[in-house]
């Protein structure tokens, strides 16, 4: 490397390679692979004597790198270190500072929050020291989460079994779904009744469908059948008459752009995306892509929890929408909304040109990367757009002492959504009445009909939703609610079902464990509560070691006293099934190889009952029901598979499940892999891919 270089230093290569081809030939950009060093692995690390002063070492694997950027420093006329522009970022940075003897005068840190030429030469010009609030705010929170996890987890291998963990955010998060699963399973459905009256003008060509609303200025509310017919009794005889009319206009307001929160929640419920899956795409949106000759970053940093967009970026969306829309669809400026902890220097997530269409780079994108970004890039626009406008006439109808009601509602103005709609815009209503309407105007019933509702249980979280309530709650911040539902997920803690988390008994047990001994940290208030005390520490108005001193007593008495007053704890749920072996009630457990019945009278009786996931489709050998198995070759890491339920009569065996559809080539069974359907029959070499596979080809 030639002594007239500049040092650049990022946490990835692809990050790497785009700011290397915007800074030229006076550059070397090189990636620190994310953390260069941290708490050791095999022992807490963290000093609780000496004001919890942590103890870093350099991770495994990680020497060669700083070898080489031991190397290239020592070459190099400056370093500019370049990592992400959060606490995240910063404490890499310091730690490359720490780790390599940097002086001050021989680095600066840079930050941006766009990979493009303009913010890279920006940056470059407004280099700045490392900001310490930022580092001892990513510290303590790496501090607090050891205490937690390195003290917690073997607490839970000692009373429930090994390998499991807790964590200060991850055991809250496990608390919010149980306590949801509790809520359902607790729940009694309450019936109600709606009565509805058709109604129509002098023509009886067209109807309208009003709803009943009071009797005698009194909201109805009707709990039964009996009483529904009893009301349309004493209605079916009565005039009914057009009381008022309210007419007015409503403005629907474009949503905000995304931070990483609703980019998640709204790329799942769109897009079908797990949470992990997005933050991936949109990390290599980011960090660059090859559009043509030019390498660029398609978007703004994705984890953020800020709506502020920059002014050059708000004119270019205005002067677009001008372009392809008209001035009419111009919004007005929104100035963010100040809240706690939202970190102002930060921008929303947004393209970083809306003159780079989503059709213009589709080519060069994969199926759920163009997706992704045509979703963030529509979402950016429709934010700077004009309100939707509606117009809308309430219509009250008198039926002697009832009132029905019935709106009519018609588009007068898209603005945004002319651009963007949401699911649930999607699916609504716009329509205005069928016919003109007056006051004192009579109407014929054409029918009454009465309709039977039940109360609906509180639905499970899916990803999106717990991700939601966490932000509502101030729980974790934008960089961790990716990490928290996999670890549930790796724990076995959680299960996904059709997209909605589902506790393990594993989950319940540990969340009920936890809760009962840990009532003051396995808390929304107390979790929130920290989340704040790192803000303010990030702000310079609180203390690190002082956070750490407030908490760290009163846990470590709390972990005390539950070693001591703590038995070991079974993984198991009562059920209502008997033990047909001696009549004892059954516990339903679960272990490596899936869930089972067991008698509660072990080791007394020790009979036991599997129960099997079945295969959507038959064994494609004897047309058995297929079940999923486990290899029992590794007990650490059991491996499924699927096998029949007949064997050994029956030997079939295969990774792959077996699916109710017949090949169209020879008429076996198919078999489901990840992104394509295979043959069962060896001798047939049908495989169909699927179309967001990458080997998938029209």
């Amino acid at each position: 490397m030639s002594k007239e270089l500049k040092l650049v230093i990022v946490e990835s290569p692809a990050k790497a390679k785009t700011i290397e081809k915007i800074l030229g030939k006076d550059f070397k950009v090189v990636a620190s692979y994310g953390h260069i060093r941290d708490l050791p692995e095999k022992e807490m690390g963290v000093d609780v004597d000496d004001n919890f002063k942590p103890k870093y070492k350099v991770l495994p694997g990680k020497e060669k790198v700083i070898k080489e950027l031991k190397t290239l420093s020592k070459s190099a006329t400056h370093l500019y270190l370049a990592t992400d522009p959060d606490r995240e970022g910063e404490a890499i940075a310091w730690h490359i500072v720490e780790t390599l003897k940097l002086d001050s005068d021989e680095y600066s840190r840079i930050e941006f929050h766009e990979i493009t030429p303009r913010a890279i030469k920006l940056a470059l010009q407004s280099p700045r020291k490392l900001d310490w609030n930022k580092i001892k705010a990513q510290q303590t929170r790496r501090i607090l989460d050891r205490l937690v996890g390195y003290e917690l987890s073997p607490f839970l291998w000692d009373k429930v079994r090994k390998g499991l963990s807790a964590g200060r955010v991850q055991s809250v998060a496990l608390r919010l779904i149980c306590e949801r699963e509790k809520e359902i399973e607790s729940f009694v459905p309450e019936e109600y009744w709606e009565i509805y009256a058709y109604l129509t003008n002098s023509d009886k060509k067209k109807e309208i469908k009003a709803k009943l609303f009071s009797y005698k200025g009194k909201e109805v509310n009707i709990k039964d059948e009996e009483t529904a017919l009893k009301i349309i009794e004493e209605i079916k005889n009565e005039h009914f008459i057009v009381k008022s009319l309210t007419p007015k206009e409503e403005k629907k307001s474009p949503p905000l752009p995304f931070i990483t929160s609703t980019l998640q929640q709204s790329a799942s419920k769109l897009l079908g995306f797990p949470v992990e899956k997005t933050m991936r795409i949109a990390q290599k949106l980011y960090e660059g892509v090859d559009i043509g000759s030019e390498r660029v970053g398609l978007i703004t940093y994705m984890r953020t929890d800020s709506t502020r967009i920059a002014e050059e970026a708000r004119q270019e969306a205005e002067n677009y929408i001008k372009e392809h829309f008209g001035k009419d669809y111009v919004g007005k400026e929104r100035k963010e909304k100040k809240k706690l902890g939202v970190q102002g220097a930060h921008e929303a997530i947004r393209p970083t040109s809306v003159l780079r269409e989503p059709e213009s780079v589709k080519n060069y994108l994969t199926l759920d990367e163009f997706k992704l970004y045509n979703l963030i890039w529509h979402r950016f626009l429709a934010s700077q757009m004009s309100n939707a406008i509606y117009d809308v006439l309430d219509v009250e109808i008198s039926a002697g002492d009832y009132i029905f009601k019935v709106r009519g509602r018609s588009l007068k103005f898209p603005g945004y959504l002319i651009l963007y709609k949401e699911e649930e815009e999607e699916n609504e209503e716009n329509v205005m009445f069928p016919f003109p309407l007056k006051e004192d105007q009579e109407l014929i019933l054409k029918n009454l009909e009465p309709k039977q509702f039940f109360t609906q249980p509180p639905a499970r979280y899916t990803e999106a939703t717990l991700v939601r309530t966490l932000e509502k709650y101030g729980i974790g911040r934008p960089s961790t609610y990716a990490v928290i539902i996999s670890t549930l997920k790796e724990r076995k803690y959680v299960v996904l079902n059709n997209k909605y988390l589902v506790p393990t008994t594993l989950g319940k047990t540990v969340n009920d464990l936890l809760i009962n001994k840990f009532p003051s940290l396995i808390n929304i208030k107390f979790t929130a509560h920290m989340e704040k005390d790192l803000d303010e520490i990030e702000e310079g108005k609180k203390d690190s070691e002082e956070v750490l001193k407030e908490f760290y007593p009163t846990f470590k008495k709390e972990l005390d006293k539950a070693y001591n007053e703590t038995k070991k704890v079974e993984v198991a749920e009562k059920t209502d099934k008997v033990c047909p072996k001696c009549g004892s009630p059954l516990l339903l457990k679960e272990n490596k190889f899936g869930k089972y019945y067991a008698c509660s009278k072990y080791p007394e009786c020790s009979y036991t009952e599997p129960i099997y996931e079945y295969a959507e489709g038959k064994c494609p050998i004897c047309g058995g029901d297929v079940v999923k198995r486990f290899s029992r070759k590794n007990k650490e890491k059991p491996k499924a598979f699927w096998g029949c339920i007949n064997y050994p009569n029956c030997n079939f065996t295969s990774s792959l499940e077996p699916l109710n559809e017949k090949c169209p080539k020879c008429g076996n069974i198919l078999l489901k892999g990840k992104g394509y359907k295979k043959c069962s029959n060896k001798e047939c070499d049908y495989i169909e891919w699927n179309r967001r596979s990458k080997k998938w080809k029209k």
